[in-house]
């Protein structure tokens, strides 16, 4: 299973998983951790749905912890805009990946608050804890 870089904003962890199960173990892993799933939103089918040639699978879950989420707020309400979480599945070149964006370099670049940053390293850890359950899913480890 391959992780991205360390130091990239995106992360992203394959999985031997076909899509659908990578999705079913994303939902599942999601509330596990104390994450509620907002929506989802699933961009291929509406990319295709609008007629674009559009091959791959790729569905976009929204999450959020409603006591991390407040925390920003009330620190910064235009933050906002970086809210909720979203994690991914998708599917490139035949290979099934599960990622996000680093919320600690998200809210990095957008505010210097020593607080804030404490906070997006507590939901990176569980966001990331959250895509290696299920890109592990049925699989030992």
């Amino acid at each position: 299973m391959g992780k991205s870089s360390e130091t990239s904003p995106l992360v992203v962890v394959e999985t031997p998983q076909p899509f659908e199960e990578a999705c079913r173990a994303l939902e599942a892993a999601i509330p596990a951790h104390g994450f509620g799933l907002l929506t989802v939103h699933d961009l291929g089918e509406t990319l295709r749905h609008k007629g674009i040639a559009f091959a791959e699978h790729c569905r976009i879950y929204e999450v959020c912890e409603p006591q991390q989420a407040g925390r920003v707020l009330a620190s910064h309400m235009a933050l906002n805009v970086a809210l909720p979480c979203r994690l991914s599945v998708y599917t490139e070149a035949g290979v099934t990946r599960i990622g996000m964006v680093s919320p600690l370099a998200m809210l990095s670049g957008l505010s210097s608050d020593p607080g804030l940053q404490t906070v997006a390293s507590e939901v990176e850890a569980t966001t990331r804890a959250i895509i290696d359950m299920a890109a592990t899913a049925g699989n030992p480890a």
